[in-house]
């Protein structure tokens, strides 16, 4: 019997730590991958044989990691030479004795193909809750003459010559406040994530560059970084069609559905469906609706739970018009209308104006369209009320 016991506590120690604790993948981060034209590109370099050095704030923490690269919106192949994170100081500077190799199958470099993603090894790592990490991409010879992206990143990204290791010193000879090719940061982690669709008002347009005060960002604040917090927010990203990158509706599965561990999702977009129409508004209102409906079954049927969030108002920009205000003020009606989501978070009157209820409270946005870091705080502390536990 002893001999058995000791069997058993032999076998169980060789599982892999995640295998005892019965953790499971779940984001920590994510963005939404774009195409990136010849304006969102580095101007002094293609990204050959250079150093570039991404900076990302993350909501979970986790000991065990797994990292994502796309290459989904480009042509060509991405040669990657070495990819390490470290903690992040200031500017571009990082904590060299946290700093970490990637592996992919065992090797340092990877070349992904055109319209691929890869993900790394697992490797351990101390990623704190909240923290800042820095994502160092090496490349190679070979990269697409288009990258695939993310503009709206909010955070500086560094570019220096040449393959700079951990301890060199980075001497950066162009700086973007775009992301390239990073996509997911995962964790094994028995938390969940709650993830967000939506354009610039969630991609952070108006907050305040490399601060991280996006309303996301402070809603994982608040959240005390015990839920992953994804942000798929894409600045003049439609529900259904126009708009900049790919309607909600074509890249839902990727964006999305791609996502790990996500529970719960938040929809929160449709004010650039309604800023470009022009005319036939019940039209335009009832296509939002038909949409919002294909969303919420396809999350649905992945075990997640969806929470609408009420397009805010817009009176005061060039957006706003009576048809314009009566599509807002309709599909708002059908988000609240119980049963359509599993739960509304009411941004609308969380940040709409007592006196005149078509506009946003004057200390919350700069332009009547997006909000400002104080509106953000509020919408992050807001929607976090609804899944505290």
């Amino acid at each position: 019997m002893k001999s058995l016991y000791s069997f058993l506590v032999m076998a169980l120690m060789a599982l892999p730590v995640s295998a005892q604790k019965n953790l499971s993948w779940v984001g920590t981060f994510a963005t939404a991958a774009e195409f990136a034209g010849k304006s969102d590109l580095p101007q002094k370099t293609n990204l050959a044989n250079t150093s570039l050095r991404e900076i990302v704030q993350v909501s979970l923490g986790g000991k065990n990691l797994q990292l994502q690269f796309s290459n989904q919106f480009s042509k060509q192949p991405v040669e990657i030479k070495s990819v390490y994170i470290a903690d992040s100081k200031d500017s571009c500077d990082i904590d060299a004795k946290s700093a970490t190799y990637l592996k992919f199958n065992g090797k340092k470099s990877v070349v992904i193909p055109a319209g691929g993603i890869v993900y790394c090894d697992e490797l351990k790592y101390d990623l704190k809750p909240l923290q800042r990490l820095t994502i160092t991409i090496c490349y190679g010879e070979q990269v697409p003459t288009n990258a695939t992206a993310h503009r709206g990143s909010r955070t500086t990204s560094y570019i220096a010559q040449g393959t700079v290791k951990p301890g060199m010193k980075f001497q950066t000879f162009e700086k973007l406040d775009h992301w390239y090719n990073i996509a997911q940061i995962n964790v094994r982690s028995k938390a969940e994530a709650i993830a967000i669709l939506g354009n610039s008002i969630t991609d952070g347009r108006g907050s305040t560059t490399n601060l991280q005060n996006r309303w996301p960002d402070r809603m994982a604040l608040a959240l005390n970084g015990g839920v992953g917090v994804l942000n798929l927010g894409i600045g003049g990203n439609c529900v259904v069609q126009y708009g900049l990158s790919e309607p909600a509706m074509k890249r839902f599965d990727r964006d999305i559905l791609g996502q790990k561990g996500v529970k719960k999702l938040i929809i929160f977009e449709g004010t650039n469906d309604i800023g470009i129409s022009n005319g036939n508004y019940e039209h335009v209102a009832d296509t939002m609706i038909a949409c919002y409906k294909v969303l919420i079954a396809k999350a649905r049927a992945h075990g997640m739970k969806v929470y609408g969030g009420t397009i805010t108002p817009t009176k005061g920009n060039g957006w706003f018009s009576f048809f314009h205000e009566a599509i807002r003020q309709t599909v708002n009606a059908w988000i609240r209308t119980p049963g359509n989501f599993d739960g509304v978070i009411d941004f609308d009157k969380m940040a709409r104006d007592p006196q005149d209820e078509q506009k946003l409270k004057a200390e919350y946005s700069d332009d009547w369209l997006h909000l400002n870091p104080k509106g953000y705080d509020e919408m992050g502390k807001f929607a976090a009320k609804y899944f505290e536990k």
